[in-house]
């Protein structure tokens, strides 16, 4: 939209918003879309009032533009109102998940607090408590905390509008860290201005079609995909918390109901706990026939689960063209592609040849591993390169996806090495400018096609293996292992060439037993062996939450690949293959409550 692309700045959108359009819904928040009471509400005048103040409070405690500043919040409007606060201090606004309970989520609060170099800690009066004990317990107390909601502070008359570019850094947003520690992206208020004016032209948003759902605000997905781009076209967005969902996830399809939402989005595995834990009762009453896009992204899209959601919710009005498998990333501010025209269009592929890096659809009829398109690239220029030889491929090769164009960050923070590697990449042709995804995947009929990660494909004799299709057939062939996680990844075997082999670790619940853990595991081995043809060295039981995972659910392989290394897992059973790998950390597996097997046959060898 070209308005927002050539305004000079977020904030500037906003205050011309809040004086065209001051008595408009900016923001709603759902607790519960059934109860009439059940949502508050703000308006660009009073979003545009309290981030004013949050501003001023900012300067008057020393912040000074570009400066960075932690948010943790839970979800809710203090969220967006100290965001935009940032923002219209001109301070670098950093959103992070809450510290959380576990000690590897409070240390990532610290890595991302210490790698933006950050000066203070905003957050709310109900967490207060708990921030102010995390900063004690890791001894960083010369972060200056500041509550933004206890109605404190010398009010919005004193704010001015800070000076600000298409280049000024807006957001540090961190990534997941699927693969390594968080890193920061550079978003500047360009970048949030074309990305939310692509979405704006691509989903056709105008100020009566709100976004909604329940994404974290912290994560990419939600703020520069759910929250920005209505709440800049004039739509406004309509939210909910995560743990909501989670736990009463028919009040996600309620809220588009009652609030007429436009577009929702959410990581594929929360179409699938919707098939499988919202009742009749539960969905009585529902009409989703004007949900038009249903966005399913942030990891890969199982065709299967578009297909179940769509059977599952088909009587309650959501319509086929409704579920839209999109492809986006934080480097890329977020939008990159989408399948938005139409029916997913999925393709069976040959499974063979896609171990050499060709997409090839097989024979009608035939079977193949299911593929589901992301749509035309509309966000960014792409490319499709070979990551050993920088060489661009041909329509239908798989190869890494490199992205050009003004949705791109500028960068990881403070990471000059790894930018002139990941977002300067030039192809052997010397064509110059790309940013390196990581994501494998192809072009095939003017659609972008992901195959997985690269950092993630297993080489196995020779094989080249995903390891989502792995964990994927377990749980369709092994019942007991449902709807939980599981992370495959290779490590070096004990054989004479040192060849890797396979570890397959998977959580399951209910099975406290010895003997039919055995079984289960004996089975896994047995399916990975038919199915795949891959050295298994190791299966590992784990129990419910063990398989470590981003703050978005991704499952990250490379953290369980060095826990495992490390012998920091601790299974409930654990089989080995004694001819292929030696048991890892049987001192940690013998101090939970947790059976150690090894076994000598053939199974997997």
């Amino acid at each position: 939209m070209a308005e927002i692309v050539t305004a000079p700045s977020v904030t500037a959108v906003l205050v011309r918003h809040a004086e065209r359009i001051p008595e408009k819904d900016a923001l709603t928040f759902v607790s519960d879309p059934l109860r009439e009471d059940g949502a508050i509400r703000l308006t660009y005048a009073e979003l545009d009032r309290q981030a004013r103040e949050i501003a001023v409070r900012l300067r008057a405690a020393g912040i000074v533009p570009g400066e960075r500043a932690v948010l943790l919040y839970p979800a809710g409007p203090a969220f967006l109102t100290a965001f935009l606060g940032c923002l219209y201090a001109g301070a670098v606004a950093v959103p992070a998940s809450l510290p959380g309970r576990y000690r590897h989520e409070r240390h990532r609060v610290v890595r991302i607090a210490a790698d933006a170099g950050a000066v203070a800690v905003l957050t709310d009066t109900a967490t207060c408590g708990d921030v102010e004990d995390w900063i004690t317990e890791e001894g960083i107390d010369d972060l200056a905390l500041l509550v933004t909601d206890d109605g404190a502070g010398p009010g919005p008359d004193g704010w001015t509008m800070p000076p600000a570019a298409h280049d000024t850094v807006a957001v540090l947003q961190y990534t997941s860290g699927s693969t390594g520690d968080p890193k920061g992206v550079v978003i500047t208020h360009g970048n949030l201005l074309q990305n939310s004016s692509t979405i704006i032209d691509r989903f056709g948003i105008d100020e009566h079609t709100p976004f909604g759902g329940w994404i974290p605000h912290f994560h990419d997905m939600g703020l520069m995909g759910i929250i920005l781009p209505p709440l800049l076209r004039g739509a406004g967005t309509v939210l909910m918390s995560p743990s909501t969902f989670l736990k009463r996830p028919h009040l996600w399809l309620h809220m588009i109901d009652r609030f007429g939402i436009h577009t929702s989005a959410a990581p594929d595995f929360a179409y699938e706990l919707c098939v499988r834990r919202i009742t009749d009762d539960q969905a009585e009453g529902l009409d989703l026939s004007r949900w038009k896009y249903a966005v399913d992204g942030s990891e890969p899209v199982r065709p299967a689960v578009l297909d179940s959601f769509q059977q599952r919710f088909a009587a309650y009005g959501l319509q086929p063209t409704t579920l839209s498998p999109c492809y986006g990333m934080a480097e890329a501010t977020l939008f990159v592609s989408g399948a938005l025209d139409g029916r997913p269009r999925v393709r069976h592929i040959d499974p063979d040849l896609l171990e050499n890096h060709e997409f090839r659809p097989v024979a009608d009829g035939a079977s193949g591993r299911a593929v589901a398109g992301c749509g035309p690239v509309t966000g960014a220029e792409i490319r499709i390169v070979d990551p050993a030889t920088h060489r661009v491929l041909p329509e239908g090769g798989v190869g890494e996806i490199w992205l050009r164009g003004p949705v791109i960050g500028h960068g990881y923070w403070n990471r000059e090495a790894t930018n002139a590697a990941e977002f300067r990449a030039t192809t052997d042709d010397g064509d110059t400018g790309y940013l390196r995804t990581g994501d494998l995947g192809t072009l095939y009929d003017g659609e972008l096609y992901v195959t997985g990660r690269l950092k993630d494909v297993l080489n196995l004799r020779g094989r080249n293996l995903y390891p989502q299709d792995i964990e994927h057939e377990l749980r369709v062939q092994q019942p007991e292992l449902g709807s939980l996680v599981g992370a495959c990844f290779a490590v070096p075997g004990d054989g004479p060439q040192r060849e890797d082999v396979l570890v397959v670790t998977h959580e399951v619940r209910g099975i406290k037993e010895e003997e039919p853990l055995r079984r289960l595991a004996a089975d896994m081995r047995l399916t990975v062996a038919r199915e795949f043809g891959a050295p298994v060295g190791a299966v590992l039981l784990l129990r419910p939450g063990g398989v470590r995972r981003t703050t978005s659910g991704k499952v990250q392989r490379s953290a369980m690949r060095e826990l495992f290394r490390a012998g920091a897992l601790e299974p409930t059973y654990a089989d080995y293959q004694e001819n292929l790998l030696r048991p890892v950390a049987a001192t940690a597996a013998a101090a939970a409550p947790a059976a150690v097997a090894t076994a000598a046959g053939k199974a997997g060898a």
